[in-house]
């Protein structure tokens, strides 16, 4: 399944594709997994250099770095998109709410704690905005990571375009017995 589904995809969507890229493949004509395939190793490494082999080889569902199923977790975020967008405070603070509450399951499984909130806001015209927030101290409840999060996201209101997605994400973490120890040495 893994050849059919990537014909199908945007260049832009391919891990290690970002827009510089992905704009140098639309201007080549390469707009798909299937336009990447149809070129051969050469044309590839010629434009791209090294990566070429790496592209040549996604494109046909064929990845061989190796998978790290124990690598250090450096966030956990959730987001939500919206049926209707989000025109005033009150209603983005309550669609936060859920959001939050799942990164606070998350978080609390944790084996870390993190010291950075980041608010991520997608308007109606897809513009994607993100502020965050980095305390001295991990946060370490679920009321202190809403109250970061509210904070980001009072400066965009009023606001002139609708609010299509929320998102927050934990960052920057410290070992859970240090962000204690922290917390401790504060009060």
């Amino acid at each position: 399944m893994g050849p059919a589904f990537v014909e199908t995809l945007a260049v832009g969507k391919f891990h290690g594709i970002g827009p510089a890229t992905a704009g140098k493949m639309n201007r080549l004509g390469l707009m798909t997994g299937a336009d990447i395939r149809l070129q051969t190793m050469e044309f590839l490494q010629q434009h791209f250099g090294k990566s070429g082999g790496y592209y040549y080889w996604v494109s046909r569902g064929i990845d061989n770095r190796p998978v790290r199923p124990d690598r250090i977790r450096k966030s956990i975020g959730a987001e939500n998109t919206f049926f209707e967008d989000l025109w005033n405070e009150t209603e983005a603070r309550e669609a936060l709410g859920p959001i939050i509450d799942k990164v606070w399951r998350q978080y609390e499984n944790h084996e870390a704690r993190g010291r950075t909130v980041t608010l991520k806001v997608k308007f109606a015209d897809f513009q994607i905005l993100t502020r965050n927030q980095t305390g001295a101290l991990a946060y370490t409840s679920r009321e202190t990571i809403e109250a970061a999060a509210f904070a980001l996201l009072s400066p965009f209101f009023p606001t002139q375009k609708g609010i299509r997605l929320l998102g927050v994400t934990m960052s920057s973490f410290v070992d859970v017995a240090d962000a204690e120890r922290q917390l401790i040495l504060s009060v």
